[in-house]
């Protein structure tokens, strides 16, 4: 399956159908009186997040969603049926923003999660409901309510815990294969991962996912290279784990081009708890990796951990300290989240874009 993490779509809910004018006529009735039905009301779009997809793919090839209106009132009081709802089915981590991209309307995180994106119409009213004491025979109907119509972006942003960046040729996706089942295309040349790669982590009895981004390069946040694109995915990581090729020629520049990089991008990225992994030092020596750790240490403070993606050296003890990590932010985050919920609930403004 084909991997789309971006895509424009179009969406209409249906219109309410219109109320009936009638009046009973039956033999030896001769003041029946109205009993005209309301319409129905017209189909919602709603939005809902399910396990089991990583793309959006199927929003390439169908780009219109339309809702079905409302059935029009009928006589002897009978109402219009309501028009189907549409859901549509995206993957966990999808953001949905207005037409120009820059405003986010929801963002859906948790499986089962929905949002109603367009209310369909209200039904109109048939003359019945317009019935008084002191007017028995209305001729007063209403138009069903309006449908609404617009345009999304649809943005996904994958769900995992750890985040795996550095330059091209780094290492990653071989880490990525060693540390996981995962299968990523591995070669020796740079760009060779052109997609986003997830990857279930086992260790010590817990699972964790690692997701493995495109390589970076300077000006990436700008959209060189594969550009910024894939750096919304590793937003939700709770770490991210700095691959360095421990073969290049300035490890240090290495690291500080792309720390740049996650810097001037924003969105947290520079604050995010790291690792640095010092990989494929199974073509070095002991003094040359030393070396090169001290080197590290003059550029950052972050824990630095020499590795082999090849022989899986350093890898066990790399794992278990991601958890570690991941850990810590996932309940720092929980307590957050408690913390934001009681003030929510002592707030009772109402939000446009909630979900249901």
């Amino acid at each position: 399956m084909k991997f789309l993490d971006q895509c424009k779509t179009y969406i209409k809910s249906g219109a309410g159908g219109v109320g009936c004018l009638s009046f009973r006529r039956e033999k030896c009735v001769e003041f029946g009186g109205p009993d005209g039905g309301n319409g129905g009301r017209g189909g919602h779009i709603i939005i809902e997040a399910i396990e089991g997809l990583n793309t959006l793919i199927d929003y390439r090839y169908q780009q219109h969603f339309k809702a079905p209106r409302g059935m029009h009132g009928m006589g002897q009081n009978r109402a219009g049926a309501k028009g189907d709802d549409i859901i549509m089915s995206v993957p966990i981590g999808t953001q949905i923003f207005d037409e120009n991209n820059d405003v986010m309307l929801a963002d859906l995180t948790e499986a089962g999660q929905t949002v109603l994106m367009l209310e369909g119409g209200k039904g109109g009213r048939g003359n019945t409901s317009f019935k008084t004491s002191v007017n028995q025979a209305p001729r007063q109907t209403t138009q069903g309510g309006p449908a609404e119509e617009m345009w999304v972006w649809m943005q996904l942003k994958l769900m995992a815990d750890t985040g795996l960046v550095g330059l091209p040729n780094a290492g990653k996706s071989t880490f990525l294969s060693a540390a996981s089942r995962a299968k990523p295309k591995i070669a020796d040349y740079p760009f060779t991962t052109l997609k986003p790669q997830l990857g279930v982590v086992y260790v010590d009895n817990k699972e964790f996912v690692i997701a493995d981004i495109p390589g970076l390069i300077e000006g990436a946040h700008e959209g060189l290279g594969l550009g910024d694109r894939f750096l919304g995915h590793i937003e939700r990581c709770a770490t991210i784990l700095h691959v360095i090729d421990g073969t290049g020629e300035d490890v240090a520049g290495a690291y500080q081009t792309i720390r740049h990089e996650l810097e001037e991008y924003g969105q947290g990225l520079g604050d995010k708890k790291e690792i640095i992994a010092l990989n494929k030092i199974d073509a070095l020596d002991n003094e040359l990796i030393e070396m090169l750790t001290e080197e590290l240490r003059t550029v950052t403070d972050a824990q630095i951990m020499p590795i082999s993606g090849v022989s899986g050296k350093g890898v066990p003890e790399m794992l278990r300290a991601l958890l570690e990590n991941v850990e810590k932010v996932r309940i720092d985050e929980k307590k957050e989240k408690v913390i934001t919920d009681d003030s929510h609930d002592e707030n009772t403004e109402t939000e446009t874009w909630s979900p249901i």
